[in-house]
């Protein structure tokens, strides 16, 4: 997949802007720009030392293009390993099209998504997670996820791998010796030592496994759906927590149809809200399909906030009785997801009122009971501390590798599945040559985390998803 072509690409957003920067990697970067660019000091591009910038114009058959400071990264200590130019222009979408179509026609070509971090890849400037985590990092709207994707690309993650992949492969390395001189029944691996290793490669993986949980719902953001009776203030609550008036809200039963998604940030992770329709008996068409709706996007949330009327619970057994009903029925079907009962409207009943509602739905096992008032916001902030708790930003805190990518994850589950399998052969005192194929293919896993067992179908797939430009 190695390619000697130079690319060009914008590296900026499209769209006007005051500056725009044109990117330019490959072995001809230098000689293709000398001629196109006239430097306000008169010296020579050719000549010019890495890591240097220099002012000038882009100039097409006498005609200035713009006004432009020039960038040179000699390689390999750039970011692609290769000879990188960048150009900062001004941010006209002529002016951008206009430079990067002269460069086309010298000797450039457009660069795929992904291009420039695929050969940074390619070249050895990082291994295949670090890469990942550049569009991660590009993508992170969260203090969170940017945290985790700064700290993969610095390669915590992937030293991690590197080490017991390491060690992994020099016991490999005995027993794979030992195969060269079976007829003499001798073992260069020492099997105390090995098994020692082999608990401990497992004890990681397990810990970076049990990680994805959480990494994954950092990354792209925790799921809260918000249910509960049609007017109970869903709607009002969404804006409140949102800060804005997002949700349609009005005193008709049944005014939210259809479910409304936005997200938010709290304490650097990110939630996304999502208000439903109401859930009652109704002859309504169209409501009743969003009430189907409010049932799916339960199954997809991770959290449950269910919103109930103050008024109503505290005057109507009936209303109680549906709560527990419903609370019951949602328990039952995802016992594993939180659930917050949401009392509304506070601000409409007694001091005395609020303590006989906290005694009505304290009972209920296994369930957190926040009161506010989404109309006048009070009690939303304690809602949005309740939500920060039930994730744990303890590996956050404490710098630990976590993991956030599903191939990371696939790839873990398969290496620990090879590691069990050589501890279940070494407890058989299986030969040789079995240990040594689990041995291979748990060698194989670790090693497409990080790139050093690769193809060009997986880096086609994973590069794909990259922004061009980068």
């Amino acid at each position: 997949m190695i390619s000697n072509d130079t690319i060009i690409a914008l590296a900026t957003p499209s769209g006007a802007g005051a500056i725009a920067v044109i990117r330019i990697s490959g072995q001809k970067a230098l000689s293709i720009t000398a001629p196109l660019f006239n430097s306000a000091f008169g010296k020579e591009v050719m000549q010019q030392p890495s890591h240097s910038i220099r002012l000038g114009h882009i100039v097409d058959n006498g005609k200035t293009l713009d006004e432009v400071l020039l960038s040179y990264f000699k390689g390999p200590h750039s970011y692609t390993g290769e000879d990188v130019i960048e150009i900062s222009c001004h941010g006209s979408t002529y002016i951008q099209q206009q430079i990067i179509q002269l460069f086309l026609r010298n000797g450039c070509r457009t660069a795929e998504a992904g291009e420039f971090t695929l050969r940074a890849f390619l070249n050895g400037k990082m291994d295949l997670s670090q890469a990942e985590a550049v569009a991660d990092l590009i993508s992170s709207d969260n203090a969170a996820s940017h945290e985790i994707a700064i700290q993969q690309m610095r390669g915590g993650f992937s030293n991690e791998i590197a080490d017991l992949r390491t060690e992994l492969l020099n016991f490999a390395s005995l027993i794979e010796l030992e195969l060269d001189f079976s007829e003499e029944d001798v073992e260069f691996a020492d099997r105390t030592q090995f098994k020692s290793l082999l608990e401990k490669i497992r004890e990681v993986l397990r810990r970076l496994i049990d990680s994805f949980s959480v990494g994954n719902v950092i990354k792209n953001g925790i799921p809260v759906a918000i249910v509960g009776e049609p007017n109970v203030g869903k709607s009002t609550l969404l804006n409140a927590l949102l800060n804005e008036e997002r949700a349609l809200v009005s005193d008709i039963a049944g005014t939210t149809r259809d479910s409304i998604e936005d997200e938010i940030s709290i304490g650097g992770i990110g939630f996304r809200f999502i208000d439903t329709a109401g859930i009652r008996e109704t002859q309504d068409v169209v409501e009743g399909m969003g009430i189907q709706r409010t049932y799916e996007k339960i199954e997809k949330s991770q959290v449950t906030l269910f919103l109930v009327d103050s008024i109503q619970i505290l005057l109507s057994k009936e209303r109680r009785n549906n709560l527990l009903t419903s609370l019951e029925r949602i328990k039952n079907d995802h016992p594993e997801k939180p659930v917050v009962v949401v009392a509304n409207k506070m601000d409409q009943i007694s001091a005395a009122d609020i303590e006989k509602l906290q005694n009505l739905l304290s009972p209920i096992e296994g369930i957190q009971v926040q009161l506010l008032s989404a109309k006048t916001k009070k009690g939303v902030e304690e809602l949005k501390e309740i939500l920060l708790g039930f994730v744990n930003t303890g590996a956050l805190r404490n710098n630990e590798t976590i993991v956030t990518n599903t191939r990371h994850y696939n790839s873990l589950l398969k290496a620990l599945e090879e590691i069990e399998k050589i501890q279940l052969g070494m407890d058989q005192n299986l030969s040789s040559d079995l240990l040594a194929i689990d041995v291979r293919e748990a060698l194989y896993h670790l090693g497409e985390i990080t790139g050093q067992v690769t193809n060009d179908e997986l880096l086609g797939n994973i590069f794909a998803n990259f922004c061009i430009g980068k």
